[in-house]
């Protein structure tokens, strides 16, 4: 085949290609040790051409050599990405779009975030902390000893390295007195574990909000500020709070915080909120403060509790089931 006719040869050769393997037999004829452009080039006398038309002969084998080869790259190319997607199930271009819906924030969380902002803007601070607790960080450290009747009421689930699932985020209060110091002012958010019966208001894991405050002078009033400044700032209305007398052995005096609002239920009606007091001397001392320079509150805020009252959900255990359903109401409102 002379050198004339191996583009037109090849071009032809090349559009009946329809494999790999095809591909690989036409770069083998084409440029192959014994291929045509080695026959063609076999075929000139290169000795007996003056050195300009040796030149030019060279140049035009280049050339062809150089074409044959891009397309031949091309093509490879091709074929590699057809190869890639032959098994692809077919995909209908006239299709309308999968809708997504919006993604929404989860009730529960969306009320953490609400009352964490809340208490930034009191200068609280957040003060994370772990599930999976020591039994002193659960018990002894906030004056439940081994003895007390609270642990019973409180009885969880117990791992096998000693360590308990918290069943109270008033487990943080000791860390945080010994890491923080004093004054301090902090809450710790997230999940609680409690070995009980579950129904509309009672689940075995919820979501809790612990909140201390430590300063000099601190007082019963300085509790009720801060709480009724909570609650107004939450249902964004006029509230009426009262302390009954309520047992915790972390506090000394405590007390049950109620409220009522024309938001959630009426004006008449007292709702059972959270327990709360002043926090007791041994917890102080427990934590590395000094009782008798020091006072302060704390209280436990059940964040599944706020968020049932908020949003108007009858029963706690909606929460976990998982339910998109469920869910997806709550788009609107964040």
């Amino acid at each position: 085949m002379q050198l004339s006719e191996i583009d037109s040869h090849f071009e032809a050769d090349l559009q009946a290609v329809d494999s790999a393997e095809a591909l690989e037999a036409l770069r083998i004829r084409y440029l192959g040790r014994g291929g045509a452009l080695a026959a063609a080039r076999d075929q000139v006398d290169f000795r007996s051409l003056a050195p300009e038309e040796r030149k030019e002969v060279g140049q035009t084998f280049n050339r062809v050599k150089t074409r044959i080869e891009e397309a031949i790259a091309g093509l490879k190319e091709t074929l590699g990405a057809g190869a890639a997607t032959k098994d692809l199930p077919a995909f209908d271009v006239t299709l309308p779009p999968v809708a997504r819906p919006p993604g929404t924030i989860h009730p529960l969380i969306a009320t953490q975030i609400q009352v964490e902002d809340i208490f930034h803007s009191m200068g609280f601070r957040v003060f994370q902390g772990d599930e999976a607790v020591s039994e002193y960080d659960n018990f002894d450290a906030v004056n439940i000893p081994g003895d007390h009747p609270a642990r019973e009421m409180q009885d969880t689930f117990w791992l096998e390295n000693g360590d308990v699932l918290r069943t109270h985020t008033s487990s943080m209060q000791n860390r945080a007195m010994r890491e923080l110091g004093v004054p301090l002012r902090a809450i710790f958010p997230g999940r609680c574990y409690r070995a009980e019966a579950t129904d509309a208001t009672h689940e075995n894991t919820f979501f809790q909000l612990e909140g201390m405050y430590i300063d000099r002078e601190v007082s019963v009033a300085n509790l009720i500020a801060v709480m009724k400044h909570l609650l107004m700032a939450v249902f964004q209305s006029e509230i009426d709070v009262r302390l009954r007398p309520g047992y915790f052995p972390f506090v000394e005096p405590g007390f049950e915080l109620d409220f009522r609002s024309s938001v959630v239920g009426d004006n008449l009606r007292w709702i059972e909120l959270m327990p709360c007091g002043m926090i007791h001397p041994a917890v102080l001392r427990e934590g590395g403060v000094d009782p008798e320079e020091y006072s302060g509150f704390a209280f436990g805020l059940g964040l599944s509790r706020l968020a049932m009252l908020k949003f108007g959900i009858p029963d706690v255990r909606l929460f976990n089931k998982g339910d998109l359903r469920f869910n997806e109401q709550f788009v609107a409102t964040f």
